[in-house]
């Protein structure tokens, strides 16, 4: 398998920091406006988003958690049932901007699956998605990020590995890599 580092830790830092300043531009104060991350992996992500924007507001940032597993369209397709995670809103989300955060946009299934499951806790007034990685070329569903940290040309025999610290990781790392023939 080849591997090769497309973000190191500096470059995240900076990526985290651009992402926020967006975020900051659409949304002022965040007085109106909720986070959500997709679990498990955009938690680590939106974990950072809000401790960097709370920095640059001087204010809490609400955040949640928000499970998918039993709202995807492959959930009763696998042959080991998916182990889910937990669901943690511990706010309103009805008339809020709400701010879906994961780490890579793929095919859109993951996003389409967070929306359904979030408009069980309330219709939010709108909703924007902001992710780290974006594969270009590979979505199964029209649905396009708001807020992204890099765009990546990908095809289907590719993946992109995201490690962050604090999640069983060292330091920060994303790694695209792809199936070599044997």
């Amino acid at each position: 398998m080849n591997r090769r580092k497309i973000f190191s830790s500096e470059l995240l830092d900076i990526t985290i920091q651009r992402m926020t300043q967006q975020l900051i531009e659409n949304h002022g104060d965040f007085e109106d406006t909720v986070i959500l991350a997709l679990q498990p992996r955009g938690v680590f992500l939106a974990e950072r988003l809000k401790t960097c924007l709370e920095e640059n507001i001087g204010r809490p940032i609400n955040l949640g958690y928000l499970d998918i597993t039993f709202h995807r369209d492959d959930f009763r397709r696998r042959e080991k049932p998916l182990q889910a995670n937990t669901t943690h809103i511990p706010f309103l989300i009805e008339n809020k901007k709400v701010i879906l955060v994961d780490d890579v946009l793929y095919t859109g299934r993951s996003v389409r699956a967070a929306m359904d499951a979030m408009i069980t806790f309330g219709r939010p007034q709108a909703v924007e998605l902001a992710v780290l990685i974006d594969r270009k070329y590979t979505r199964d569903l029209p649905i396009e990020p708001n807020v992204v940290g890099q765009h990546v040309n990908t095809v289907a025999s590719q993946r992109i590995e995201v490690e962050l610290k604090g999640k069983d990781y060292q330091e920060d790392s994303i790694w695209l890599t792809e199936k070599t023939q044997d």
